[in-house]
């Protein structure tokens, strides 16, 4: 008598895999709703706005892009050096691709700044880079960044002051850049000294606690560790960040005007310089994510009142924010998927 054969039961079925395509589509939904929602009621009839856009220079539209890719471009090239300063060895399309991912996820998630913080450290690792070097170079470009921005309202002022001697920029924003910039110098002079100071001895220091306590204390002794490695770096690195933050946020400026003429704003480069300062200064509140409607808004605002039309005016907000945030949320998404599957090739 044969033995009764077991049934055989068929293989689990494998793990869906969650699609990347369904989080972009859902992020780039938020953000247009979010600034659907903080420009109701501000913009002029939207066949107004076509008739603007219809008239456009499409060679300046053209530049625009151009300019924006240098924006990007340029952070991705202070991040490299930087990373290379510190000893780790990225190319320059893994730096690109985790500075455009990283980019997306700030400007369409609540927290979006520490939330692309945290993933760009983690690609750095990935990337062979130590996780000391990784948050440095996350804190030296946060810093070059307020010292970039601080440059170029100085500047500005100063070309103000060249022209008309009485007719320096609102002391409030002049007073914000100020302080940040005397921030950033007292940070980074710190960080320098802090840098002399021996480190501590691995498995050495306070271990007791509960799990609160030793977890902080493992993040302060990890900051530790980061600050050290980032003041560090020689003085040419500093440099060579700082001008990397200059040129990005210049050539985002640049952007801004170069989409005005394109919409045939009447309204001087020096003018458009100062909405565009007084703008990025308000846009460090984080309110919304990546300041969907809050940028739009004050943008709007302050091109109609230095002369330009309410339908130019949002027409140009309109391609301007295209090109410098919600195109970037798609455009890093895609950089996230290549990031992921490259990983899963080199682990297969």
């Amino acid at each position: 008598m044969s033995a009764p054969t077991t049934p055989q039961l068929a293989p689990p079925a494998p793990p869906r895999r969650r699609r990347p395509w369904v989080r972009l589509a859902v992020l780039g939904v938020i953000a247009l709703v979010l600034a659907a929602i903080g420009l109701r009621g501000r913009l002029p009839a939207p066949g107004d706005v076509l008739d603007a856009l219809g008239g456009a220079k499409y060679t300046w539209i053209a530049l625009a892009v151009v300019l924006q890719v240098a924006s990007i471009e340029s952070f991705a090239l202070q991040q490299r050096r930087l990373l290379n300063s510190l000893g780790a060895r990225l190319t320059r399309g893994q730096v690109m691709a985790i500075t455009l991912a990283g980019t997306a996820l700030s400007i369409s998630m609540p927290a979006g700044p520490a939330v692309s913080t945290a993933f760009t450290i983690r690609e750095y690792q990935r990337g062979g880079a130590t996780r000391e070097a990784s948050a440095a170079s996350a804190i030296v470009s946060g810093l070059a960044s307020i010292g970039g921005l601080a440059l170029l309202y100085a500047g500005l002022a100063l070309a103000v002051l060249a022209r008309h001697p009485d007719g320096l920029l609102s002391w409030q924003p002049l007073l914000v850049v100020v302080a940040m910039a005397a921030l950033t110098t007292a940070l980074v002079v710190a960080g320098r000294r802090f840098a002399r100071r021996p480190p501590p001895e691995p498995g050495l220091g306070p271990v007791a606690g509960n799990r609160v306590t030793r977890a902080l204390q493992s993040l302060l002794r990890a900051a530790g560790d980061a600050w050290r490695a980032g003041a560090g770096l020689r003085a040419p690195d500093w440099v060579f960040a700082l001008v990397y933050a200059t040129v990005k946020w210049l050539a985002d400026l640049f952007c801004l005007i170069a989409v005005a003429e394109a919409l045939h704003l009447p309204v001087g480069v020096a003018t458009m310089a100062t909405v565009y300062l007084t703008v990025q200064i308000v846009r460090q509140v984080p309110l919304t994510p990546g300041g969907v409607g809050v940028v739009e808004t004050a943008l709007v605002a302050g091109l109609t009142t230095a002369g330009a039309t309410a339908a130019g005016a949002t027409a140009a907000v309109l391609v301007y924010r295209v090109l410098s945030c919600w195109a970037l949320i798609p455009i890093g998404g895609i950089a996230a998927v290549i990031l992921r599957r490259q990983r899963e090739k080199a682990a297969g």
